[in-house]
């Protein structure tokens, strides 16, 4: 189905993010024995480093708890836009929401914006914080997306949001229209969040890596929660899920409410001075750039190329058409870096972010889409003032157990088709590759004893064999040449080429085969 891993002209052969192959992080043990806790927080991203932050300055004893490395996942691989600006979203809240939630998106994430901003100041961190103008525009001649643009914009005069209308943007653009956003801002996430982790562990904070956190918890007396395999416990007040997808579902459905996207990004060293300001397009294909300083010199991030992880035809292919974006539009010296990333994204695209049961003191964070960072920091402090026993005006909005008529119900419905359609799809497949049919660096589905099973072949020869059924609920996973994964099209879990759990729902490697090199 796949064929041989092709050579990327000019870009890098293997994926890795600017901003972690700029930052030397600190490295945590794996949790050995029993732990007691105030707070345990799943997730060592910016939703679970900025909330042990709030917590442990609010005299609470926190625990961070990371399946993988410290800011390793989704935060690591962000564009890094800190930004209330979320695409086209205003008019569909003001239309399902009404004027009032929709109001309170904006504020939400604008005064998440300005916390961090404050908060990068206050603690001295040098961390490239930076304020841009945000830009979503519409490319000439496309009448559909530009006539969606300007309902975005009413929407934004309706709610009094400070954006303007430009028929031009400043950067060479096919631009017809533009809604400009004013004070947004861009930053390193890795060099901000390290800050707020060292603050952490200044006030006490523990942390753990590699440390995966099950599905099974108490919730009689004190919360108990238990690590992958039941080795350990940790005994808690309250526990937070910053974990990408929820640790805990307890009944929720979460992987029937959220769907996964991957999208793409480059770091490219443009031939001509870029102007400045944050560019997102309106319509398809996604098109985001933004730049960002790189030792002495200045780097463009280039983005986009969204599609449900799992089910995109060729991952390589997205990398080339950024490629030829950033061409055409700046001229390429180099490309240092490239990456992808996931994102999950709710029925109604408004994060779940609350208390996931009334009964329990258990907190949900996820569905942030791709605006994690004013999305995740937003998280923390709402979830801070729930275990604060505070108010906070957004709770509402954000409400893990709200479910929208519309659109809810039609996403709901199409989403969970889909997801059917992969089930059936991957267990019909029709293969003919066999495993001494797969060159070096070389990876598909592949015939083994009879069998349709997943293929890698290293490039040193070795053959790397697993069974492809995804350990959430049985889908068949799909090699992602670009990243060298097995990847989920029904709910998104990703895996290593030899089965290790890299993204959830799913929390149990897929199975290893033994293979005759």
């Amino acid at each position: 189905m796949h064929s041989q891993t092709p050579r990327l002209q000019g870009l890098p052969q293997f994926p890795e993010s600017l901003w972690l192959g700029s930052t030397e992080l600190p490295s945590f043990p794996k949790l050995a024995e029993d732990h007691v806790t105030d707070v345990a927080i799943v997730g060592a991203g910016i939703t679970g480093i900025t909330t042990a932050y709030l917590l442990s300055s609010a005299g609470y004893k926190v625990t961070l708890l990371e399946a993988g490395t410290v800011l390793g996942g989704t935060t690591g691989f962000t564009s890094a836009k800190i930004s209330a600006q979320h695409g086209m979203i205003y008019h569909d809240l003001l239309k399902h929401f009404g004027e009032e939630q929709a109001r309170a998106y904006y504020h939400s994430n604008s005064e998440a914006l300005e916390w961090m901003v404050a908060t990068a100041g206050e603690l001295g961190l040098s961390c490239d914080m930076k304020r841009e103008d945000a830009y979503l525009y519409a490319d000439m001649g496309d009448e559909k997306t530009l006539k969606q643009l300007a309902a975005e914009y009413e929407a934004y005069v309706k709610l009094g949001l400070p954006g303007e209308w430009q028929d031009r943007v400043s950067l060479p653009l096919r631009a017809g229209g533009a809604i400009r956003l004013p004070g947004q801002a861009r930053f390193h996430p890795l060099h901000y969040l390290k800050g707020l982790l060292q603050a952490v562990l200044d006030k006490g904070g523990t942390v753990y890596e590699h440390t995966m956190i099950g599905e099974k918890v108490d919730t009689d007396g004190r919360l108990t929660l238990y690590t992958e395999g039941s080795s350990c416990k940790i005994t808690c007040r309250h526990a937070v899920s910053a974990s990408h997808f929820p640790f805990y579902d307890g009944g929720s459905l979460y992987f029937s409410r959220l769907h996964a996207e991957r999208s793409y990004c480059l770091a490219v060293e443009p031939e001509t001075d870029y102007e400045g300001g944050m560019y997102l397009s309106a319509g398809e294909p996604t098109r985001s750039l933004r730049a960002v300083e790189w030792g002495d010199q200045k780097l463009v991030i280039v983005g986009g190329e969204n599609h449900k992880t799992g089910q995109g035809i060729c991952t390589f292919g997205h990398y080339e058409k950024l490629e030829r974006f950033a061409g055409e539009l700046l001229g390429i010296r180099s490309v240092p870096y490239r990456w992808s990333t996931q994102d999950l994204i709710t029925l109604d695209r408004v994060p779940y972010i609350g208390k996931r049961a009334e009964d329990e003191e258990i907190y949900i964070a996820t569905g942030f889409g791709k605006w994690g960072m004013t999305s995740g920091t937003l998280a923390a402090r709402l979830i801070t003032d729930g275990i604060l026993g505070s108010s906070n005006p957004y709770a509402g909005l954000y409400d893990p157990s709200r479910f929208k008529a519309i659109p809810g119900i039609k996403n709901f419905i199409v989403q969970n088709f889909s997801v059917t359609k992969e089930l059936v799809a991957g267990k019909v497949e029709i293969i003919h590759k066999k495993t001494q049919d797969l060159a070096p660096d070389e990876g598909a589905v592949v015939l083994h004893d009879g069998k349709r099973v997943g293929g890698y072949r290293d490039s040193g020869g070795t053959l790397h064999l697993v069974d492809r059924t995804c350990t959430h609920l049985g889908c068949e996973c799909e090699w992602n040449e670009a990243e060298r994964t097995w990847d989920c099209p029904c709910h998104g879990s990703r895996f290593s080429y030899n089965g290790d759990v890299i993204e959830g729902p799913a929390t149990v490697p897929l199975k290893q085969l033994t293979a005759e090199n």
